[in-house]
């Protein structure tokens, strides 16, 4: 039976554009590395319930484990430096449903 794959899910809404560029500079090191691969970078579309956000992303990553190393990784490590700069973020990583 194939692993399921693992997500970032994350919602970002930046006040601070220069930090925000460095996140995004580092972060793509760390998504390379891990094999991180986008499903959703965009606006924020339509949202009917809770806290709307300017962007919404959706990073796809081999399977639940692979999504943990990279975000504990030395390469995202650095990059969390800007992103407690960016403005407000809710980041969830969480495993896919193989039902």
């Amino acid at each position: 039976m194939e692993r399921a794959k693992g997500y970032w899910i994350a919602r970002v809404d930046v006040s601070n554009p220069e930090a925000y560029t460095q996140y995004r500079v580092l972060n793509g090191k760390a998504f390379e590395k891990f094999g991180g691969r986008f499903i959703v970078r965009g606006p924020a579309g339509l949202n009917p319930k809770g806290t709307q956000r300017a962007h919404n992303v959706v990073i796809e990553f081999a399977d639940y484990e692979t999504a943990l190393a990279c975000y504990h990784s030395e390469e995202y490590q650095a990059a969390m430096q800007f992103l407690a700069q960016v403005g407000e973020v809710d980041l969830v990583i969480v495993p896919g449903y193989q039902g």
